[in-house]
Formats: C-alpha cells, sequence, structure tokens
C-alpha cells in the first residue's frame, strides 16, 4: 500500500487550527504565539511530516496559498493596470505565490462580500485595484490579511484604516502640464474629470487647482466639466455639449486620464476647433494610444511596470512582517511633450 504524504491540512486538523495559522509556522511569515507554534511542531512531529516531506514538498505547500486580486473592472485598453498587472504578476511567480483575479459584482459590493470561489485560509493577502469604496475596503481590513490598494477611494490617503497604498505621483504631474500650457500661452484653464471619484482623480484636480492659484490665476470652475465619473466621458457629442455651454472656450484643457482627453480632442474637432491651435488638451497616463492619436497627446507618463514590481515588494514584505505600520508609496511620473500642446508662443 502506498504511503500518504502527510500534508499541513493534516497538521492543521490535529491541532485544530487553520492551514494558514500552520503554514504561518512552517514559513516563518506572520506571528504566531510560542505555545501555539510549539504545539505545531510537536504534532508535525508526531504525524511524521518532517519525514515524509521532503523540502521542495514543504516548499509547495507553503505556496499553495494565492495572492487575491480583487477589482471592479478589470483594467483594459488605456488604463496602466495592462502593464502593472503583468509585472506585479510576475514579481509574486518569483516568490511562489499565484495571482488569482476576481471582479467585484455590484451585489457583492452592495452587500460587502467576497467572490464565492475565494478562499480564505488559501489567501495570504489582498490587492485592490479600481475598486473605490471606502466601505468594502473596511470589510477586507477587517479579514486579517494583509491588504494592499493601487490608487483607492478618494481620502484613503487621509484614512486611517490598515491597509498599504500604492499610487503615482499626482500632483506634480499635473502641476507640470499647468506650468507647460501657461508657458505657451494658456491663460485660461479648464479641468475635465470627476475629482471625487478616486484619490488620484482628486490628487489631480488639486495639482490644477493650486497650481493655478501658485501664478496668481483664479481656477473657474465653469470651464471646467467636473461630472460623476458615470456620467458619459467616452462620448463626444455629450463632451461637445458640455464645452458649448461654457461661457467662454478655454485656452487649454488638462483631463483627469488620456481616456477622457482623446474624447475631448475628438469633440472638439467635431466643433470644428484646432488642437492645439485654438486649444490645447493634455492627459495623464501615458497610454499607448496617447502616441499614435492625431495629433499625439500631451501626458503623464504612469511606470506601471515599476509601480507592479513595487506593489509585490510591498505585499511579500507585509506578509513577513503583519506588525509593520501601514505604509503609503508614490512612484515617479514623467511628463511627455507632445503635439497637443505644442502651440507657438506668442512673441
Amino acid at each position: 500500500m502506498a504511503i500518504r504524504r502527510v500534508t499541513i491540512q493534516d497538521v492543521a486538523d490535529a491541532c485544530g487550527l487553520s492551514r494558514n495559522t500552520v503554514s504561518k509556522v512552517f514559513n516563518g511569515r506572520g506571528t504566531v504565539m510560542e505555545p501555539t507554534r510549539q504545539m505545531v511542531l510537536k504534532k508535525a512531529q508526531e504525524l511524521g511530516y518532517f519525514v515524509l516531506a521532503r523540502e521542495n514538498a514543504v516548499q509547495s505547500e507553503i505556496h499553495a496559498q494565492s495572492i487575491v486580486l480583487l477589482t471592479r473592472h478589470m483594467p483594459a485598453n488605456y488604463h496602466f493596470g495592462t502593464i502593472f498587472i503583468p509585472a506585479f504578476a510576475a514579481q509574486l511567480s518569483r516568490a511562489g505565490y499565484t495571482l488569482m483575479m476576481y471582479e467585484i459584482s455590484e451585489e457583492e459590493l452592495t452587500h460587502g462580500i467576497l467572490p464565492a470561489h475565494i478562499s480564505l485560509e488559501q489567501t495570504a493577502a489582498i490587492l485592490a485595484i479600481e475598486l473605490f469604496d471606502r466601505e468594502y475596503t473596511k470589510k477586507l481590513c477587517d479579514l486579517g490579511l494583509p491588504v494592499l490598494l493601487v490608487d483607492g477611494y478618494c481620502g484613503a490617503v487621509t484614512n486611517m484604516l490598515s491597509y498599504d497604498l500604492i499610487s503615482m505621483e499626482n500632483l506634480p504631474g499635473v502641476r507640470a502640464l499647468v506650468n507647460h500650457v501657461i508657458s505657451k500661452g494658456a491663460r485660461k484653464l479648464g479641468f475635465i474629470g470627476d475629482p471625487k471619484h478616486c484619490e488620484s482623480f482628486h490628487e489631480r484636480w488639486i495639482g490644477f487647482y493650486t497650481a493655478l492659484t501658485d501664478l496668481d490665476i483664479t481656477p473657474n470652475k465653469e470651464l471646467c466639466i467636473l461630472d460623476a465619473d458615470e456620467s458619459p466621458y467616452g462620448d463626444p457629442r455629450w463632451l461637445a455639449e458640455k464645452i458649448r455651454q461654457m461661457p467662454q472656450m478655454p485656452d487649454a484643457f488638462i483631463c483627469v486620464n488620456d481616456y477622457i482627453a482623446i474624447h475631448v480632442m475628438a469633440a472638439l474637432k467635431q466643433m470644428g476647433l484646432s488642437i492645439p491651435g485654438q486649444i490645447m488638451v493634455a492627459g495623464f497616463d501615458g497610454s499607448a494610444q496617447s502616441a499614435v492619436v492625431e495629433p499625439s497627446l500631451t501626458t503623464i507618463q504612469i511606470p506601471g511596470k515599476e509601480i507592479g514590481r513595487i506593489a509585490a515588494d510591498i505585499l511579500l514584505n507585509r506578509i513577513s512582517n503583519p506588525s509593520r505600520s501601514p505604509i503609503s508609496v508614490y512612484v515617479k511620473t514623467t511628463p511627455l511633450w507632445r503635439e497637443s500642446t505644442n502651440r507657438k508662443t506668442k512673441v
């Protein structure tokens, strides 16, 4: 008769503990009370766990755990997440973890429940991207697992919930855009995007507002489109109508992301306006589309791969050091000056 290999689950069942707790004893990650640790080690020896399980078998048991990625909408097209996720997953894979991705439904969001197929005992940590709901984030933190937000709900940086946060530098990027179009002769500036949608959008609005006030230019909300993010920002006809309702035409629009900026450019073209001759447009993301649209879009490049690698390092460190104080990390962004703001300055 073949001898069945003793597993971590067998040890956990014999001790009356969760598999996650027993895994922490063997992999040295996380905090386990010393009496519990000693009980697990003793029971493992009694069951012959160390005799029957070779080192590589132990490692396979340890890394049966996964990192769970939760999102409301899987990043695609214009979103830097399409670059972030592969880099993040590759870093986790090298550490022996598997990335499991789940889209949160409206019902799950409303009732604060996890997708049905998630096994918390096999989950080492949670990553949230494009999940900008404060109450749902709080429920994730209440699970007792490491939680990392990529960006976050509006106010996530100043909240005291027990999560780590990684984002891109937003304020310096938008201030650079404002200063750039000002240097090109702009004096009337508009902002397009919902400042309350998420923390990064809010910071971009703050960057826009403070950059103007620092230059003694009074921000004019009548030249802005600040509707809720659920509004049809992807519809050039809707955008054109909102622009026509403005009391005067701005010299430049600073858009909260490339997706909106590209559709704003389409709306301006429908209105017969030239870019950048009559109005300049800038975005934020550094998406692939920003380089091929006509004219090419001035934007702020988000280093998606680098954010992915750093995010993985943050989570792996948190798994190893669960009592460490929460941190917020901002990764540097880079302006890309292109044709959409390349207006010749007046002499």
